[in-house]
């Protein structure tokens, strides 16, 4: 149990390592935490300091991430497995138990700090192309799903976390993760080659990008208001800043926030077991999300400073320790590569449906570039590209279309990938 509970506080312990190097250097800083956190997580898992099991327990599991103890036990009384084995039932039992709780407790802080009523006030300037990208993901997603649905593992799983990540962002797929109960081994390889090929669709959209879509799209009208964009770029550039969180008299907020996150929790938690034909992990998920939507829309929460920072944290846990439930081996396995062939269909087949549909429907080209920009890679990433298309006045259209991402992308991915279930 000691080992046990070393390696809980290890997990717990290192993303503030990485939080710390981040805020050393610069260049760790672009790189980005989450990155990070993938990175060294997938390192530990496989230099071998964790057991893996034997033949006889890796074939007992059956795709799962752990045994129940009553099973495990009878396995080791028929001499199936080795007592080596129960251990690392244990460490599996451990991880899988904590990656389970932190999604719950940092979804609802993530969203506590997000203004739903000022954002919306903004979402008009680009409701329609957002329609439109939301649309386009959708539709390419779940196409994507029925060309590579034998080759893909747990296609619908992918493809509900595929919709969640673009239209929300990556605490939607983490969430995902969880409520579709999706294996650690293809949420890590979903997550890292979204990362490689999302790198190089983020340099197509401030390099090329602006230049070929006002080629083809009409031109955005400026109305010479810039309204809060300057806060609002404030905000988004602040979601990763981890300083000053334990500092003038935020702990005392920060952990009723923390407390409220708890309660929300584990009243999902009660309510899901009034309807036992569902899956209880996504009715907690739905719950929790909604829950937290209308707990933002308390003053008190809402002003609450670092909540979303405090989210964060449990999300670079969360990366760390499921990253290293995976395989760096797998990153190289011929078997996932129609895993990358999808995820890249997913990106450029949703930013080539949008623009084809931006030109029926007359979207401008700046409109378009943002709404896409946010959609895909959420609302960090709309200054970077506002300042490629030199308009500052589409950075709020950017980020509100964003945050209803966060909002809806839970609902979107739980809904699409039981749909494409069924086929």
């Amino acid at each position: 149990m000691v080992k046990i509970a070393l390696l809980v506080l290890f997990y717990l312990a290192f993303p503030l390592v990485i939080i710390f190097l981040c805020n050393k250097w610069s260049f760790l800083k672009k790189i980005g935490s989450i990155v990070l956190a993938y990175a060294f997580g997938l390192i530990f898992g496989s230099i071998g300091l964790l057991p893996t099991g034997s033949e006889g327990y890796l074939g007992a599991l059956e795709g799962r991430t752990v045994i129940p103890t009553t099973e495990i036990q009878t396995l080791y009384e028929t001499g199936k497995i080795t007592e080596e084995d129960i251990f690392t039932n244990k460490i599996a039992n451990a991880q899988d138990m904590l990656t389970s709780v932190l999604v719950p407790l940092a979804f609802p802080l993530l969203l506590f700090s997000l203004n739903v009523k000022r954002w919306l006030k903004y979402a008009k300037e680009g409701l329609a192309s957002m329609f439109l990208a939301l649309i386009s993901v959708v539709f390419i997603v779940a196409s994507g799903f029925f060309i590579f649905k034998d080759a893909v593992p747990e296609n619908w799983k992918v493809a509900g976390m595929l919709v969640g990540l673009y239209t929300g962002g990556t605490p939607n797929l983490v969430s995902l993760k969880v409520a579709l109960n999706v294996d650690p081994n293809i949420f890590v390889l979903t997550s890292t080659y979204d990362m490689i090929a999302g790198a190089f669709v983020l340099v197509f959209l401030i390099t090329l990008a602006p230049k070929i879509c006002r080629k083809i799209l009409p031109p955005f009208k400026y109305k010479g208001e810039v309204g809060e964009a300057d806060i609002a770029v404030a905000e988004t550039e602040g979601f990763e800043d981890f300083s000053g969180m334990f500092k003038g008299g935020r702990f005392k907020p920060l952990l009723k926030a923390f407390g409220v996150s708890l309660a929300i929790f584990i009243a999902a938690y009660g309510i899901s077991l009034l309807f036992p034909n569902i899956s209880q992990t996504v009715m907690v998920i739905l719950l929790i999300t909604t829950m937290a939507i209308f707990a933002s829309l308390i003053p008190s929460i809402n002003k609450t400073e670092k909540t979303f920072q405090l989210g964060m944290y449990f999300i670079l846990v969360f990366s760390f320790a499921v990253a290293s439930m995976a395989n760096l081996k797998n990153l190289i396995n011929l078997d996932y590569l129609s895993l990358i062939g999808y995820i890249t269909y997913s990106y450029f087949g949703a930013i080539f449906l949008h623009l084809l549909l931006s030109r029926i429907f007359r979207i401008n080209s700046d409109d378009y570039l943002i709404t896409t920009t946010t959609f895909l890679f959420s609302p960090p990433f709309v200054p970077m590209v506002a300042a490629a298309l030199k308009n500052k006045e589409v950075i709020l259209t950017g980020i509100t279309v964003g945050i209803i991402g966060y909002i809806i992308g839970n609902y979107l991915g739980i809904g699409l990938g039981f749909f494409l279930k069924a086929f």
